[in-house]
C-alpha cells in the first residue's frame, strides 16, 4: 500500500503554513489585550479588583463564539465579502478590532469607564469572531493529513503574539504610557492585516436557502444534525464527551500553577522568566515536534500519545514539591510540561479538525474548540479545594489520574472512529462499522 502522507517538508513548506504563521499571530494578539495585559492597566488606573475580576469576562466571547460561528457559515459580507466568504470575514472582524484597540487607547480606563468596558467587550467580540474563521480556513485550505503543520504554524505565529502582547506590552508600558502601547498594538494588526488581503481564499461552499427559514435550520440545527447523522447515537455523545475529557489535567493544573510556584519560594520575575517566556519558546517546540508527529506517524496514533504524555507531565510537579524553592528543577518541569503541552494542542487540533464537515466549518470546529475548554474551566474553580483537601502532591497525582476516562473512551471509540482515512474534515462520511 502506497503511503499518501506528505513529507515533513512538503507540510511545512506548503503557503499555506506562512499564511497560517501570520492568522495565528492575529488571532493570539488580542487575547491578552482584552485579558492578563489589559488587567495590569486597569490596576494603574486605580480600578478596583472587584472591577478588574467582572472585567475578566469580555472573554467569554472565546467561550461562546459557537453561538455567532453559523453566520460565518452561511452569511457573505457586503464589501468585504469581495474577498471572499473566509478572507471577508476576517478582514471585517479585524477592522472591528483595530478600531476597538484604538478606542481603548483613546478612552482608556481613567475617562469613560463605561464606554471603555464596550469597546473591550468589542474588542473581544472580534477576537473572538478572528479565531472562528481562522480555524475555518485553517481546516479548508489543506488536506487533513498536512493539518499538523499548519496547526504548528499557527501555534508559532500564537505564541509569539502572545509574547508580543504579554511581556513586550508590559516592559513598554514601564517606559510609555499605556495608550501609545495599545496604539503600537493596533499598527502591529495593521501590518499584519496584509497577509489577509493576499491570502489565497479556500474552497467554501455555502449552500443558498430559498426562505430566511430554511436559512435558519440548516445554518443553526445543521451542524448538530449533520454530526449526529455521522456519528449517530452513542457514538456522537461519546466522542463530545472524549472532546471534553482530552485536555482536562491541563485545565486542572492550570488554576493552581502560579500559586504553587509562589508558594514554592520562586518570585515573580523567576515565574515569568522560566514560565511565560521560556516556557513559551518550548512549548512552540512542543507544538512542531506535535505537527511533524502527525505528518508521520498520522493523527490517532499522535493523540493518543500525545494525551498520555500531557497528563502524565503532571507527575512531574511533585519534583517541585521535594525541592522546593530550585530554579533548575523549576525550569526542568517548565519544560516537560510545556513541551507535551504543545505536542498535545497540536494533536488536538488535528484530530478535532478531521471530525468536522466542510459545509459547516466554522460552526462545528468553534462548538468543539469551546467544549474542549469548558468541563476544565468548570472544575478548574474547585481547584483550590481540592488542594486544600488533599495538598499540592496530591492534586497533581488525581490530576494526572482524571485522564482515564479519556483514555477508556479513546478505546471504545477507536475501532469505531478512523479518523486517518476517514478525513472527516473533507466529507461528510459515516463512520466505519464496527
Amino acid at each position: 500500500m502506497i503511503d499518501s502522507r506528505p513529507s515533513l517538508r512538503q507540510a511545512f513548506l506548503q503557503p499555506a503554513a506562512l499564511t497560517m504563521l501570520c492568522f495565528g499571530f492575529t488571532s493570539g494578539l488580542p487575547f491578552l489585550l482584552v485579558g492578563g495585559t489589559l488587567s495590569a492597566w486597569l490596576k494603574e488606573s486605580g480600578v478596583s479588583l472587584e472591577g478588574i475580576g467582572l472585567m475578566s469576562l469580555a472573554g467569554l466571547s472565546y467561550s461562546l463564539k459557537f453561538l455567532w460561528a453559523p453566520a460565518v457559515d452561511r452569511w457573505r459580507l457586503p464589501l468585504f465579502g469581495r474577498l471572499g466568504q473566509r478572507r471577508g470575514w476576517l478582514l471585517a472582524a479585524q477592522c472591528v478590532l483595530l478600531g476597538a484597540l484604538l478606542g481603548m487607547a483613546v478612552i482608556t480606563p481613567a475617562g469613560d469607564i463605561t464606554l471603555f468596558v464596550a469597546i473591550t467587550v468589542l474588542a473581544a467580540f472580534a477576537g473572538a469572531t478572528q479565531d472562528v474563521v481562522v480555524d475555518a480556513y485553517r481546516i479548508e485550505i489543506a488536506p487533513p493529513e498536512t493539518q499538523g503543520a499548519l496547526a504548528a504554524t499557527y501555534t508559532l505565529g500564537y505564541r509569539l503574539a502572545l509574547l508580543a502582547s504579554g511581556a513586550l506590552a508590559l516592559f513598554l508600558a514601564d517606559i510609555v504610557s499605556w495608550t501609545l502601547v495599545y496604539q503600537l498594538m493596533a499598527m502591529v494588526l495593521l501590518s499584519v492585516m496584509l497577509a489577509t488581503v493576499f491570502a489565497r481564499e479556500p474552497a467554501h461552499e455555502a449552500p443558498r436557502a430559498t426562505s430566511l427559514r430554511d436559512t435558519l435550520v440548516d445554518g443553526v440545527v445543521g451542524p448538530f444534525r449533520d454530526f449526529f447523522t455521522r456519528f449517530a447515537g452513542p457514538l456522537g455523545v461519546a466522542l463530545l464527551l472524549f472532546i471534553g475529557l482530552l485536555k482536562i489535567p491541563d485545565q486542572m493544573l492550570g488554576v493552581m500553577a502560579v500559586p504553587f510556584y509562589l508558594d514554592s519560594g520562586f518570585t515573580k520575575t523567576e515565574i515569568g522568566a522560566v514560565s511565560k517566556i521560556f516556557g513559551v519558546w518550548i512549548g512552540i517546540a512542543g507544538a512542531f515536534l506535535g505537527g511533524s508527529a502527525v505528518v508521520r506517524f498520522g493523527i490517532e496514533r499522535t493523540l493518543l500519545f500525545a494525551i498520555i504524555i500531557g497528563a502524565a507531565s503532571n507527575l512531574l510537579y511533585l519534583l517541585l514539591t521535594l525541592f522546593p524553592g530550585n530554579l533548575t528543577v523549576f525550569t526542568l518541569v517548565i519544560a516537560g510540561e510545556n513541551l507535551s503541552g504543545g505536542f498535545l494542542g497540536t494533536a488536538a487540533v488535528a484530530w478535532l479538525s478531521a471530525l468536522v464537515n466542510r459545509r459547516y466549518t466554522a460552526t462545528q470546529y468553534a462548538l468543539f474548540s469551546s467544549l474542549v475548554t469548558l468541563p476544565g474551566k468548570l472544575i478548574g474553580g474547585f481547584s483550590g479545594f481540592m488542594v486544600s483537601a488533599m495538598t499540592y502532591a496530591g492534586f497533581f497525582i488525581f490530576t494526572t489520574l482524571a485522564i482515564l476516562p479519556a483514555l477508556a473512551l479513546w478505546l471504545w471509540l477507536r475501532p469505531r472512529v478512523d479518523m486517518d482515512h476517514q478525513a472527516g474534515a473533507r466529507h461528510a462520511d459515516t463512520p466505519r462499522d464496527d
